[in-house]
């Protein structure tokens, strides 16, 4: 009989699809032949200009194919299996999540104060599960909305786990019609719940509008006299799980970190970084997800299904992390902007998981703290022989965390587990100097650099040799708000285009970067592929126009069906 903590926890399914692939391979024979014409024409023709950008142009297409071909050649399916794990729930290891949000006016608090609310009724125990906020606009607002948002917790989360609510993000939950079918007592409790919703979201609206002052005499004196770019790091414990109880509320930590106008603060990186030391000094779980402000929990098993992945006892030490899609519960269905990145989600992403896994997105997605810290798959690290003395050289000056970080790189279980860690330390790693003369950012952490340190950090990652995993699980893992129109999703698409091309560039271009590195060939492919996505519309306009041109000046740039017989009859 199989032994329980023997039991597979996912399968990886290899998608068939024959007719796709026969599809691929003659659309690549097609333009092989069109460029076998193409060559014929030049070489029994005078030099023509026109036919030679017709030529470059077919020699792109053809080789982006190829690219298309080499992603989409077979893509890989998981399937986790969240219920085994229940049964060794006391292994289940520790979590910290990272919500990140910077504006207040952009990102509003009550949508911050969801994507909370869903992450502390999540389907795991909450003795082992910690969730940081990082606030970058240090706005007293979103300390204040956290504040009641945990007095709305008490007894939001006991109602999500008591009636196996699957949205736990309230706004979604109570924006759909109720069908009455339960219980009277679940009806009265429903009730209750929109309710105290309705109340919550009301203080916080008004607190954001400036019509209900937040007092601040208490905690939120911290906040008085500040600016968001130029002030001191504040830290608050807005929750402790004290008792280290598995049915009650996890660990809640307000971070917002030192900015001083001297000192280069590297955005979400940056902030990111922060976090990883402010935990690693608290609760220094093993594992760490993180997630937008704006991307809420709308699938509550979704940490478990994350740990399928980690926990398999037939190859736990495969993947570096593990990336759920990017979803989005408004906007149209046609998506005319493009918000719901439907190629990337449901092609590109699935097909790089059959190669060595999907690039990390920035959102959603649960890293090893220690791949974070720069260990590689075989256990080496970044610290060489020396290793003590490096760690103080490339962490930082902070003593208690080159200790926490030790113990994170060995994958030591024995640290102590507590929120009551010297305010003076917690607040030393935030500082905005704390940085300088270490690694942070460049060896390791979240990477400096680009605009997209996301495409940066997990592109390194896959370098050491690394894999990933893609997980689409249903219901979707997390829904997140697309932009309703505008500028706004050519503004996002035009710094994704910007930064991928920054990247390829640069020194840290993953297909030279990595020529002595672990990085696979076909994992390289797929890097070049996405990383020239920014120009692949000139090539693709200019061979658009050449019809239009051809009939401006009387030329063809096609063969003609006259002459379909007899080319290779004037060619030889």
């Amino acid at each position: 009989m199989t032994k329980p903590n023997t039991v597979p926890l996912y399968e990886k399914i290899e998608v068939k699809r024959p007719i796709q692939r026969l599809l691929d391979l003659t659309i690549f024979f097609l333009l092989i032949s069109l460029l076998l014409y193409r060559f014929l024409i030049l070489r029994s023709h005078a030099f023509t200009y026109l036919h030679t950008i017709a030529f470059l142009c077919e020699l792109w297409f053809t080789f982006t194919w190829l690219l298309v071909i080499n992603v989409t050649w077979n893509p890989i399916h998981y399937t986790t299996y969240p219920q085994r794990l229940l049964k060794r729930v006391d292994e289940l290891p520790p979590v910290d999540v990272f919500v990140t949000t910077a504006d207040p006016l952009l990102e509003p608090p009550l949508i911050t104060v969801n994507t909370v609310l869903s992450l502390l009724a999540a389907d795991y125990p909450a003795n082992r599960l910690a969730v940081y906020v990082s606030d970058d606009g240090c706005s007293p607002i979103t300390f204040y909305s956290l504040i009641e948002a945990l007095k709305f917790a008490k007894i939001w989360v006991p109602f999500c786990k008591k009636y196996e609510v699957e949205v736990r993000a309230p706004f979604r939950y109570f924006s759909g019609d109720l069908s009455f079918d339960g219980t009277e007592e679940f009806q009265c409790e429903w009730s209750r719940m929109k309710d105290e919703y309705e109340k919550l979201r009301r203080n916080i609206e008004e607190a954001a509008k400036n019509v209900v002052s937040p007092d601040l005499t208490s905690d939120l004196a911290d906040f008085s006299n500040i600016e968001s770019n130029n002030h001191p790091p504040i830290i608050k414990v807005i929750w402790e799980n004290k008792e280290g109880l598995r049915d009650g509320l996890p660990h809640l930590v307000y971070v917002s970190r030192e900015k001083r106008p001297q000192h280069s603060h590297h955005y979400k990186a940056g902030a990111m970084n922060v976090l990883a030391r402010v935990s690693g000094l608290m609760t220094n779980a093993p594992y760490i997800l993180n997630v937008d402000c704006d991307m809420y929990v709308n699938n509550p098993s979704v940490l478990l299904q994350g740990m399928c992945l980690f926990l398999d006892p037939t190859i736990d030490k495969e993947y570096a992390f593990v990336q759920f899609p990017q979803r989005f519960y408004n906007g149209p269905k046609d998506d005319p902007y493009g918000n719901q990145w439907i190629v990337m989600m449901e092609f590109t992403f699935r097909g790089m998981a059959g190669i060595q896994g999907p690039g990390y997105m920035g959102t959603g997605c649960i890293h090893r703290r220690k791949v974070l810290y720069g260990q590689s798959p075989d256990g080496a690290n970044i610290f060489g022989k020396h290793y003590d003395d490096e760690l103080h050289k490339t962490f930082g000056n902070s003593k208690d965390f080159v200790n926490s970080a030790a113990h994170a790189l060995r994958s030591l279980t024995d640290y102590p587990n507590s929120l009551s860690n010297s305010i003076i330390s917690l607040k030393e790693v935030a500082t905005s100097d704390y940085e300088i003369n270490s690694c942070w950012g460049t060896k390791f952490g979240w990477l400096y650099g680009s605009l997209l340190e996301d495409v940066l950090t997990g592109s390194e990652i896959h370098k050491k040799g690394w894999k990933s995993a893609y997980l689409t699980p249903t219901p979707p893992a997390f829904l997140g708000c697309a932009p309703s129109g505008g500028p706004i999703p050519l503004n996002h698409q035009k710094r994704a285009m910007t930064g991928l091309l920054e990247i390829f560039f640069s020194k840290k271009c993953p297909v030279f970067n990595s020529l002595f590195g672990k990085l696979q060939f076909r994992q390289r492919m797929v890097s070049v592929w996405i990383s020239l996505w920014g120009i692949r519309s000139i090539p693709e306009i200019c061979y658009a126009t050449l019809p239009a041109f051809c009939l401006i000046a009387n030329s063809h740039f096609l063969p003609k069906a006259s002459r379909k017989f007899n080319l290779f009859h004037r060619t030889y």
